[in-house]
């Protein structure tokens, strides 16, 4: 079996347990149940196969708790941020799962133990919470003790029983595909509040692309409003490990999405001391000033979202905000997070953010701030893609790439909207490798092509009173099927004397007709 093929009978398979299980509760509600239990696998098999250190003789699972020494906990912890007691392991909690009557009280306390296990240690606030959403005693499970263990143990049976073949091979692929597989069906069947947490695989490959282009090595890369992850993981994917030196930092405002992006950095298996993914409002109370400048950052922050804006004082005086001289409306965050990506980012770095259309255009603090960022050639080029790529909205919306090391004082502009550079899908449209390529190449060599890209001088876009809207800047290709006046006309022409000549030859017959 290919690994495509076993990729697509494991999804398969998760997407069964996921809506079997759940009876009457909720998808939506139900999810941190079974991506639980997923990364509880995951964190299982991957601590029992690092104790055994590729040793056959040792099976972890096997071993007595008694006989685990403080020094063996201590030296584990610094290794892997936590520890699991082998009476612990998720495989030895599904043995007995069907039959265990406190199979929920269990499991609370072995999650606990877990994020107890490293408290005092460098990992702790990378372990602390982790299962905060994993209620196992929750009544969302069933009004008695009885119905929750039956629910907890057919979700533990069923990813049990999934084939993740060879650990070494391939389970680190497959656990972290198969976790992304899950967050994205959620986000597709939740709408709108599943497309502000997960940015499409497809759209997160072209974003992380553009953000580390032609740097052959990285820091480490920063998304200011991370959701689930998956822009850092994306970028992990797309280069080679040793790309990205430190590592990946995120800042999320959602505690439950704020667990899964670090949930999902573990089933990637990035260790905890190389991700810090912080909790809170990235705009009033960023958490990584020590940490910046960053070489890449990649964002797709929630489209207009309300903030407090100019009710605070103080933020005008911001050092992420004070160089334009003033900030983003409080209805609109859009640019606040764009200049707060700019704060950030290094000497040699680019950012890339997925942008609402209308900030690209409309006048206000908006305008000023675009002004601030064209006259100080901070903008390298502005994208525009099809619609209908994120989940929960139909928005064409475009891609903002902000560069500090621009050679010239030129802006490229993309039209990738039409139907050249999307495939159209039953739910989203997607972004396939060849549309990547054709979009990367034209960012790559800056050319100008008729109705696709085209750079323009900085005197041109003040003229256009700062607008940064692409199709202010590239024509749009007529679609519309040519007409020839001329030849129209002539045809016109031609038709009448044939109408002229039939009414003719049917008045001689009528007149015929009549006189006889």
């Amino acid at each position: 079996m290919s690994n495509t093929q076993q990729r697509a009978e494991l999804q398969a398979q998760i997407w069964k347990i996921a809506n079997d299980v759940r009876g009457s509760i909720d998808g939506w509600d139900f999810k941190q149940y079974v991506l639980g239990t997923l990364f509880y696998r995951f964190i299982s098999e991957n601590f029992a196969k690092y104790v055994e250190g590729g040793d056959d003789s040792i099976n972890y699972a096997n071993l007595d708790d008694s006989i685990i020494t403080p020094e063996i906990k201590d030296d584990a912890i610094k290794t892997k941020g936590y520890f699991i007691y082998p009476s612990e392991l998720f495989c030895n909690i599904a043995k007995n799962a069907n039959t265990n009557e406190s199979l929920n009280t269990d499991l609370a306390k072995i999650f606990n133990n877990i994020e107890a296990s490293a408290v005092g240690y460098p990992s702790e606030n990378d372990i602390k919470g982790l299962f905060a959403d994993f209620d196992t005693t929750s009544n969302r499970l069933g009004s008695s003790v009885t119905d929750k263990n039956n629910r907890l143990s057919a979700v533990i049976n069923g990813v049990a029983g999934l084939n993740f073949g060879n650990f070494e091979d391939n389970h680190i692929d497959l656990f972290g595909d198969a976790y992304e597989f899950l967050i994205s069906n959620y986000a597709t069947n939740a709408g709108k509040s599943g497309g502000e947490f997960f940015t499409p695989q497809h759209v997160s490959k072209l974003i992380a692309k553009l953000a580390i282009h032609k740097q052959e090595t990285v820091n480490k890369i920063y998304d200011p409003a991370c959701g689930s992850g998956s822009l850092l993981l994306q970028a992990k994917k797309q280069f080679d490990k040793h790309i990205i030196e430190e590592g990946f930092w995120g800042q999320e405002i959602n505690h439950t999405t704020y667990n899964l992006a670090r949930m999902n950095m573990f089933l990637h298996n990035i260790n905890y001391d190389k991700f810090n993914i912080a909790l809170g409002n990235t705009l009033i109370n960023p958490k990584f000033k020590d940490d910046k400048p960053f070489d890449a950052i990649v964002s797709n922050p929630p489209y207009s979202v309300k903030w407090i804006g100019k009710d605070d004082p103080t933020l005008i005086n911001d050092d992420r905000f004070a160089p334009a001289g003033v900030l983003a409306p409080k209805s609109k965050a859009d640019f606040a997070f764009i200049l707060h990506s700019l704060n950030y980012l290094s000497s040699k770095g680019r950012a890339a953010i997925v942008s609402f259309p209308g900030i690209f255009y409309r006048g206000g603090a908006e305008q000023k701030i675009r002004k601030y960022l064209v006259d100080n050639n901070f903008v390298e080029t502005v994208i525009s893609l099809a619609p209908n790529l994120f989940y929960g909205t139909s928005i064409a919306v475009n891609i903002l790439v902000l560069s500090k090391h621009k050679t010239d004082n030129k802006i490229q502009f993309i039209d990738a909207s039409g139907e050249d550079f999307y495939k159209k899908a039953t739910n989203t449209n997607l972004l396939e490798d060849i549309h990547i390529e054709k979009i990367m190449k034209m960012f790559d060599n800056k050319e100008d092509i008729e109705y696709f890209a085209k750079s323009i001088d900085y005197d041109t876009v003040v003229k256009n009173d700062y607008n940064l809207s692409v199709s202010s800047y590239v024509e749009a290709k007529d679609t519309r099927e040519k007409i020839d006046i001329v030849k129209l006309n002539q045809e016109l022409k031609e038709t009448v004397v044939k109408i002229d000549r039939l009414r003719s030859e049917i008045d001689k017959i009528v007149a015929e007709i009549e006189n006889e």
